[in-house]
């Protein structure tokens, strides 16, 4: 879908941490953003855990918290950090502490954690800085994970939507992509990932993890995401109309709903004991 590869690192968005006005648009309507968006696979958040020497994850890029609501009931102590105050706002109401800054300008004061986790985030960072700070940040040992969902549903959803978004904003970035995009297009840009966290300098060899999922949709669960997503955003409530009512209409010829299968992508890496 065009709205949605924005939010994998490296799919074919030339530095998109420049892109602050997208980036901070999540935040208009930050219930809806919590309540629609999908959380991350239990075996992910397990693996992390398992793989960090202790409780303390930073939480770069939280949101509304739904990553770190997951790690802080697998027992972790988790502080989010986050530039939309609107979303951070939400976050604190789910009990999560969170300082409002971009990664780059935060002030870790001397803090330093296990884990350093981005949920859907880390393209949203300036390359040239984040491998690095993570890594200033993260005690020996530490782990950095960076992770997002493949959002790609079945075509009889995504090439209505395709349409319908290059018909109401042609002039949009995300109108002139193709409906449906190839897995290695996402496996690539999480590759890039890692090779970013390698030219640092401290951390072991970054590992690539894949996690398999299914969910089911209705309808109305379908239209209450979509809003949520970086290329509508920012459109018109005219536009965001004539889109959802052509999406709705193609989920209706399938009965309703449908599933989508998704993927989830991490690049995770260790940090060294000596940098």
């Amino acid at each position: 879908m065009p709205t949605l590869p924005r939010e994998q690192p490296g799919a074919e968005q030339p530095q998109p941490h420049h892109a602050r006005r997208t980036a901070q648009s999540f935040g208009t309507d930050a219930r809806r953003y919590d309540e629609a968006r999908p959380s991350y696979p239990d075996d992910l958040v397990a693996r992390v855990v398992a793989g960090s020497p202790g409780p303390g994850v930073l939480d770069v890029g939280c949101g509304t918290g739904i990553a770190a609501r997951q790690f802080r009931a697998a027992g972790c102590t988790v502080l989010g950090v986050e530039p939309d105050a609107r979303m951070a706002d939400l976050a604190r109401a789910h009990g999560v502490r969170v300082e409002v800054a971009t990664f780059e300008a935060w002030d870790p004061a001397g803090r330093t954690f296990d884990a350093v986790t981005a949920a859907q985030s880390w393209h949203w960072v300036d390359p040239a800085v984040g491998a690095g700070k993570a890594a200033r940040v993260l005690r020996p040992g530490g782990r950095l994970a960076v992770f997002g969902h493949v959002f790609e549903p079945p075509a009889e959803v995504a090439e209505p939507f395709a349409a319908a978004f290059r018909r109401v904003a042609p002039d949009s970035p995300f109108s002139g992509r193709p409906a449906r995009r190839p897995l290695e297009a996402y496996r690539a840009g999480y590759a890039k990932t890692a090779e970013q966290i390698r030219a640092t300098g401290h951390f072991h060899a970054p590992e690539q993890w894949q996690f398999d999922w299914e969910r089911p949709y209705t309808r109305d669960q379908w239209l209450d995401l979509l809003p949520t997503t970086g290329g509508l955003t920012r459109l018109r409530p005219d536009q965001l109309t004539e889109i959802l009512t052509a999406v709705g209409d193609a989920i209706d010829a399938l009965g309703g709903r449908f599933t989508m299968r998704y993927v989830t992508l991490a690049t995770t890496a260790v940090r060294a004991e000596s940098t």
